[in-house]
């Protein structure tokens, strides 16, 4: 198979010796980490939200009516 000139099966293993996995993947998944801590934080930082929010008010159960006798 070629595509414009570049032929992908003889060429692939070229991509993998610059992002080469054993050297970037846990300083991305790091990364990944750290940005979900912080849109965590500042989601939980917001006035109203997180832990700081206002319980929900209290639903009263409505009454049970008996079921008519047959």
């Amino acid at each position: 198979m070629e595509f414009m000139g570049y032929k992908p099966l003889e060429n692939d293993y070229k991509f993998w010796l610059v992002v080469n996995p054993a050297t970037w993947l846990i300083p991305t998944l790091i990364a990944v980490l750290v940005t979900a801590l912080l849109v965590h934080g500042v989601a939980f930082s917001l006035e109203g939200q997180g832990w700081h929010a206002a319980a929900p008010a209290a639903v009263e159960a409505a009454p049970v009516e008996a079921a008519p006798a047959s």
